[in-house]
């Protein structure tokens, strides 16, 4: 199993999700984030005083899913975020050594 956690623009949401659908895969986790990369934030203007925002906006996705549905997922993620300037997202895979579903007991694969 693997955890892919993706950072992107928050108005990309939606058509990430609608994408993730489309390719079969369910069950995400959504969090509202703040950071910056290469872009370093930017500076802004109010009432006259200029002010650097330092962290800007971004929203978490991570879904958990068995290792045949990864490529799909980070495809569908990819294209449904990218928008080609800079300040796109990132995607990130890691390993998880086990799941286990509340509600019945579930383990593994079985669990998600």
């Amino acid at each position: 199993m693997k955890k892919v956690e993706a950072i992107i623009k928050p108005f990309k949401l939606d058509e990430v999700k609608e994408a993730l659908q489309e390719a079969g895969l369910h069950g995400i986790t959504v969090t509202e984030a703040k950071g910056f990369g290469r872009q370093k934030g930017h500076t802004e203007l109010y009432r006259g005083a200029e002010y650097v925002v330092d962290f800007l906006p971004k929203v978490k996705i991570e879904l958990v899913l068995t290792d045949d549905a990864v490529e799909r997922a980070v495809e569908a993620i990819r294209r449904a975020a990218q928008t080609g300037r800079i300040g796109d997202g990132k995607i990130f895979i890691s390993n998880i050594e086990g799941a286990i579903r509340i509600r019945t007991g579930e383990t593994g694969p079985d669990a998600v």
